[in-house]
């Protein structure tokens, strides 16, 4: 679009122009106002220092706060890794003396085992000890009992010794027999001679046991029948004669070098 320079639209702006220039302003002709535009600006100023210096200690206080959140957090963090040793050191040693208590209670009961085995066997030793005593003493008794009788009977042997002296003297001179010691003190060897025809000088011989009330017959050479010493025993121990043991002794001591 062309614009078209209109010289009478020109010159009528110039004159506008210069008629305004020579009358008064209307701005000139209203009165004068004071909107206290620099007390604002003061005060927006302080407001903005003021509001500078908050934020500035607001930031200082959150720094502070945070250091200080940061520091309980690490002590906390401390706290709970002492604390987590000590329970695993409280763990360590209840374990350790959980141990121990199994220890002392197995060795507990092993000692009360050994007690229990101890007391079995003292009782048993005690009661072995009380029967062997009882044991002893009536063997004690026993031999008081026998040693008794052998002096009883050494006492009537030696009374009646005296008595029988010259009829052992006669028997042995007529029985060919002559009597010796056996090795022991209740023991006496009665050996004779002229028993075998054959053989005068050969002897048979027989050990007479007077360690109890009867007599008896221990060992003879030669052998002979039981049953035969026994009956000339029973003889003897009825009729308290030696000389029927004597005789009878020779007569098998015979009849066993016939046969």
């Amino acid at each position: 679009m062309t614009s078209v320079f209109e010289p009478s639209l020109s010159s009528s702006l110039s004159g506008r122009q210069a008629m305004s220039a020579t009358a008064p302003s209307m701005a000139d002709s209203l009165p004068s106002i004071n909107f206290g535009f620099d007390e604002l600006r003061d005060r927006m100023a302080k407001f903005s220092a003021r509001f500078d210096a908050f934020i500035e200690q607001g930031r200082k206080r959150v720094l502070e706060e945070r250091n200080q959140f940061r520091m309980n957090v690490a002590e906390l963090q401390e706290d709970q890794r002492m604390k987590k040793r000590d329970m695993e050191i409280l763990q360590q040693k209840t374990n350790t003396h959980q141990q121990m208590i199994s220890k002392e209670a197995a060795e507990t009961r092993e000692m009360q085992a050994s007690i229990a085995s101890l007391s079995a066997q003292r009782d048993k030793n005690k009661a072995a000890r009380d029967a062997l005593q009882q044991q002893i003493a009536e063997t004690q008794k026993e031999i008081e009992g026998r040693l008794a009788a052998q002096r009883a009977h050494a006492q009537y042997v030696e009374s009646q010794s005296r008595f029988n002296v010259p009829e052992l003297d006669f028997w042995m001179q007529n029985l060919c027999l002559k009597i010796e010691g056996a090795g022991q003190t209740d023991r006496l060897k009665f050996v004779y001679t002229h028993v075998d025809e054959k053989s005068w000088e050969r002897e048979a011989w027989f050990e007479l046991s007077t360690s109890s009330k009867d007599y008896d017959v221990r060992h003879c050479r030669p052998k002979l029948e039981r049953e035969k010493v026994d009956r000339v025993l029973d003889r003897v121990n009825e009729t308290r004669d030696l000389a029927v043991l004597l005789k009878g002794m020779r007569e098998l001591f015979v009849e066993a070098m016939k046969s």
